[in-house]
């Protein structure tokens, strides 16, 4: 695990590449469909790992079906062996890796294996945007989640944990989960609020392009943990773009999105959307917090091309899993998707 990792985005970098490799030599199948999906997704990880990947897919292959073959138990994670034998199924050779494409102002996404994960909470209709923190459910305090941690210490004042994303969909994508041993269910308190500004404008310092993408409960949120997705993308997300109005131009945004530049008037403006119950998204930058009120996850007609508007999805990113929705989506159809959630 990764000392000090964000003194710049050389280091930032290289660190996040390397331990993806530490990893994989730890063995074990947690980790290999963790480095298996980073490195479909960018090329610099599959370039560094490989060798190693393929010769660790073949030996818990091997392991697999001698154990299945005599009905002995496989110690695995249940959701880990699933999407490994969906993997198994496609064949390791050929998977595809990750491709993306310009669609007028937003950027499409094929991703196929991101379609072997499971769905978690994020397949409920919770009727509250806050519910307790069950135990028994997925969350990162779990001993297994332990190893897909990248780095863990200090970080504007208090102890977090930044995981790898086990199935990325964006660049040098992690999970930042402050304060873990506590607890804290997947709602945004003041506290948590100030702070991820703070570390934002922090990290910035040092990290281009660094931003924390958030989702409620009813937002496509996949873990009631509290957890914001950290990624590093100096080019930005499309919703940045200067033409919208939201940023002063004159286009308007096909949802609802209000950006924010101090931390009190968005703590003011996201206390009404809690008063209300109204789901939301946030993606927090350097330069602004942009916040997407939106309809409830299942109380609309959702496209058959995607799993879920969570925070990537409202911010211009739109994510598909076979080749036929990746070349057919057009910009009508995104925008078309992203006004069916205008509360």
């Amino acid at each position: 695990m990764s000392a000090h990792p964000f003194s710049s985005l050389e280091s930032f970098q290289q660190a996040f590449t390397s331990g993806l490799s530490g990893l994989l030599q730890k063995g074990g199948l947690g980790p290999f469909i963790l480095v298996c999906a980073n490195a479909s997704f960018d090329k610099r990880v599959q370039a560094a790992t490989a060798k190693e990947l393929t010769a660790l897919y073949h030996s818990l292959s091997e392991e697999y079906i001698a154990a299945l073959s005599s009905g002995k138990p496989i110690q695995a994670v249940e959701e880990d062996l699933l999407v490994f034998l969906k993997l198994h199924a496609v064949g390791f050779a050929r998977l595809q890796a990750t491709e993306t494409r310009r669609v007028g102002p937003w950027v499409a996404q094929f991703n196929q294996l991101r379609s072997f994960r499971p769905r978690r909470i994020s397949a409920q209709v919770p009727t509250s945007l806050h519910a307790p923190f069950d135990e028994a459910g997925f969350h990162f305090n779990k001993p297994f989640m332990q190893k897909e941690a990248f780095w863990e210490g200090e970080l504007g004042g208090r102890q977090a944990t930044l995981y790898y994303n086990k199935y990325p969909f964006v660049d040098f994508h992690g999970l930042l989960v402050p304060e873990r041993k506590r607890s804290l269910p997947q709602f945004l308190t003041e506290a948590h609020h100030h702070y991820l500004w703070q570390t934002t404008q922090d990290l910035s310092r040092t990290l281009e392009g660094v931003g924390f993408g958030y989702n409620s409960l009813g937002a496509f949120a996949s873990v009631n943990h509290l957890h914001f997705q950290m990624f590093v993308k100096p080019e930005g997300l499309p919703v940045m773009a200067a033409e919208w109005r939201h940023n002063g131009g004159d286009t308007p945004y096909p949802t609802h999105c209000t950006s924010f530049y101090a931390p009190a008037d968005a703590w003011s403006y996201l206390a009404k959307l809690h008063d209300k119950n109204t789901p939301y998204n946030l993606l927090y930058s350097k330069n602004a917090l942009y916040v997407f009120p939106r309809r409830k996850q299942g109380s609309y007609a959702q496209p058959d091309w995607t799993s879920g508007f969570a925070w990537h999805e409202m911010a211009g990113g739109m994510i598909t899993f076979n080749r036929e929705s990746y070349a057919a989506l057009d910009q009508v159809a995104i925008e078309h998707a992203l006004a069916r959630l205008i509360v």
